[in-house]
């Protein structure tokens, strides 16, 4: 039996690890999708999710509560998938101290919450061309609720970006470019 390359060897860890992270950015969705859905609940459901918090000065826009709610989710979740991924999809417990890991991992994540804001409020704003259209996505009910489905999909198209950009630095094992 011929014994498996090396470059074959990572091309398998590297999927196992695109796996795990994906099982355990599922559970991120569920915990991101749980706190959402408590928020909205206490404010009134959904159909308040536009409601503005304050003017963002300089400018004519506005902080929106479904932006309050999508940084909340986005940080609760965030350490959800820190903790799992960094004890099971990247076992890195043993290279570097936890807030060591931590603050990259948020850092990322932030990177990707700040594009996310910009992408959920255009699938939001019934004035931008990806606005998701009536009479599939409505705030009347709560399956088809137009902010809980902008959610979903933000977190769907900033995945990959994390996977990549954590495997690569946040969870790095051993030297890479003159780090510990």
């Amino acid at each position: 039996m011929i014994a498996p390359s090396a470059p074959s060897l990572r091309h398998r860890r590297g999927v196992r690890q695109f796996v795990k992270f994906g099982l355990v950015g599922g559970s991120g969705v569920v915990v991101n999708m749980l706190v959402t859905i408590a928020m909205h609940k206490l404010n009134g459901g959904t159909v308040n999710g536009r409601a503005a918090l304050f003017a963002i000065p300089a400018t004519p826009y506005f902080a929106r509560y479904l932006h309050l709610v999508w940084i909340v989710a986005f940080l609760v979740a965030n350490l959800w998938n820190f903790q799992l991924n960094r004890r099971w999809t990247f076992r890195a417990t043993g290279y570097a101290s936890w807030w060591r890991q931590f603050w990259p991992f948020l850092l990322v994540g932030s990177v990707a919450a700040v594009a996310g804001l910009f992408i959920i409020t255009a699938l939001t704003h019934p004035e931008s061309p990806i606005y998701l259209p009536e009479p599939w996505f409505n705030e009347s009910a709560g399956l088809r609720s137009r902010v809980y489905w902008a959610q979903l999909l933000t977190i769907v198209l900033t995945m990959p970006i994390n996977f990549v950009v954590n495997k690569l630095w946040t969870f790095r094992v051993g030297p890479l470019l003159g780090s510990p």
